[in-house]
């Protein structure tokens, strides 16, 4: 008979480990890939955090608003329009170097979004880039450290049910903000991205 919790063995809960699904993006990899649009994509993901599809129809020319970026409804998971700030050199030039590549979407011009998705799976798969999402996980993590100043629960920082007071309502503001960032407005789904 196998006990149902790890209490009655004596073992801990498992807290997230220091990586968890957070990853930066590897740019030997990315280096290989032979289209420009995908490469553009992942850089955007890693940079402001965007899920896949909101990274291929990301359109410069719509989304720069020279301190923030916008994306449409039509661009985003439920439907919804959100903006994220610009606050590093590394997004600018990205964006910069977007716009000097194309004015429209990060979409070959003779496809479909459903192609070009296809194209970014095959071309990621086929250097060993996959698993994406965890470019959103460590765009999460780095914001936490610039928003608290210290790192998140994942990351190996203090846990949440340990901070008292002000640094309580540092943490509760930094889930928020990050969570509307990533285009999700509650705040329990930052424990996915950040830990508990």
């Amino acid at each position: 008979m196998v006990a149902r919790t790890n209490d009655e063995y004596g073992i801990d809960k498992v807290r997230n480990s220091p990586l968890g699904k957070s990853k930066e993006l590897d740019m030997e990899k990315h280096a290989q890939i032979g289209c420009p649009y995908v490469k553009l994509s992942l850089r955007l993901q890693q940079e402001f955090g965007l899920r896949r599809e909101e990274a291929i129809k990301f359109n410069v020319s719509y989304a720069d608003q020279g301190n923030h970026i916008r994306l449409k409804g039509s661009w985003t998971k439920g439907g919804k329009p959100r903006t994220l700030p610009i606050l590093k050199e590394s997004q600018r030039s990205l964006l910069d170097e977007i716009r000097s590549f194309t004015r429209s979407s990060l979409i070959h011009a003779t496809d479909r979004y459903v192609d070009q998705m296809r194209r970014y799976e095959r071309e990621t798969n086929k250097v060993g880039l996959s698993k994406n999402h965890g470019l959103r996980h460590h765009y999460a993590r780095q914001r936490y450290l610039e928003l608290t100043g210290w790192q998140c629960p994942a990351n190996g920082g203090p846990r949440r049910m340990h901070l008292v007071g002000k640094e309580r309502d540092i943490d509760y503001n930094a889930r928020m903000q990050i969570s509307q960032e990533l285009g999700h407005e509650r705040f329990s789904i930052t424990y996915t991205y950040l830990g508990s």
